[in-house]
């Protein structure tokens, strides 16, 4: 067996020795040529192509659009492009539910759901906004995303009916799981 690792490990050694000699090479014939263009992987972002890609939104809520969405606006949405996957009231069939599962994670048969699992409401619309629905992904408006988001956290009976989902109520809205996570911030 050590006979085996020495012979793996003198290897891949030749094949890194391989690879950084064929690195220095093409950066020397490459530099000859474009000194000040790199590796001509394209063009370096403008500050707009990297404003436009950085959508994440925080537990905090920090940077969440401006829009608002109520319970009953969200029903209609989610009927329109969400049940064919999530199943009527988010229960599920073909795509995982949405619904359910509250205090389930610890037992034998922990339900994964918005409900059950998600520790925030602000990450839960900024997954919905960047990957729902599956079929057309970031075609939902911000409205639309805070009345799905309303719908669905009534559905599981973390907000009333009456909700109304925004910048500002969204971020207060206390997850069943909030405290489930271990907080991994880096300050």
């Amino acid at each position: 067996m050590f006979m085996r690792n020495q012979k793996i490990t003198g290897v891949l050694t030749l094949i890194a020795a391989a690879l950084v000699s064929a690195c220095a090479t093409t950066a020397d014939n490459n530099s000859a040529s474009t000194p000040t263009r790199g590796p001509n992987l394209g063009a370096a972002p403008t500050a707009a192509m990297l404003a436009a890609m950085d959508t994440s939104i925080p537990p905090s809520g920090a940077g969440l659009p401006a829009g608002s969405g109520n319970v009953a606006q969200g029903a209609k949405v989610y009927a329109a492009k969400c049940e064919t996957c999530h199943g009527p009231k988010g229960v599920g069939k073909p795509a995982d539910p949405l619904v359910g599962g509250i205090g389930s994670l610890a037992s034998g048969n922990p339900m994964r759901t918005v409900g059950s699992y998600w520790p925030y409401a602000t990450t839960f619309f900024d997954y919905v906004r960047r990957a729902m629905p599956t079929n057309a992904p970031q075609t939902l408006t911000n409205d639309e995303v805070y009345a799905v988001a309303a719908y669905v956290l009534n559905l599981n009976g973390i907000v009333p009916e009456s909700a109304v989902m925004n910048a500002q109520s969204l971020p207060q809205v206390k997850m069943p799981n909030r405290d489930g996570f271990i907080d991994y911030s880096r300050k």
